[in-house]
């Protein structure tokens, strides 16, 4: 009895995975993190990313950071409705936000965070964070209460021509 899962199909949510598992694996060979993600409108490949968290010394470069703002960039638009996210991990609180910023459809991931945790990406303890009082967080995140802490609003509620998003 064969005991090896099928091959994917082309195109498939499955296929797309294992095309960002690869990346991830191959950027791991490159010296990278082992994460890769893939942006994806209408089963097309638009936009590929890889953790590039060191090569470029920025904490926001993530592989599905850096696929998102490709795809933007590819599409020429902040909006990825349409548009569906494949990560080879879950992605951290960081990216999840961002693919609720840009308006993904759909985000589907292969690895979890406890999978991540084994491999000493520990992204649990910022969803622990988050669901804990902002009072035990060990970086104090408060309000300044300023008088002019609305002018910005104000100031893009009165602007013409401002760009909704």
């Amino acid at each position: 009895m064969d005991d090896r899962e099928p091959e994917p199909a082309a195109g498939s949510p499955a296929s797309l995975l294992e095309r960002a598992v690869a990346l991830a694996t191959a950027n791991v060979g490159a010296g990278g993190g082992p994460f890769g993600a893939l942006v994806v409108v209408d089963g097309v490949v638009v936009a590929e990313g890889v953790n590039l968290v060191t090569a470029t010394h920025d904490p926001t470069a993530h592989a599905e950071m850096v696929a998102i703002r490709r795809a933007c960039a590819e599409l020429g638009a902040f909006s990825l409705d349409g548009a569906v996210l494949y990560c080879s991990c879950e992605p951290c609180p960081m990216c999840l936000a961002a693919s609720m910023w840009a308006r993904l459809d759909a985000v589907y991931y292969a690895a979890d965070r406890h999978d991540a945790a084994r491999g000493g990406f520990d992204d649990r303890v910022f969803y622990d964070r988050f669901a804990s009082p902002r009072e035990s967080w060990p970086q104090p995140v408060r309000a300044i209460p300023l008088l002019s802490r609305t002018a910005p609003f104000d100031a893009w509620h009165d602007h013409g021509a401002r760009v909704e998003y």
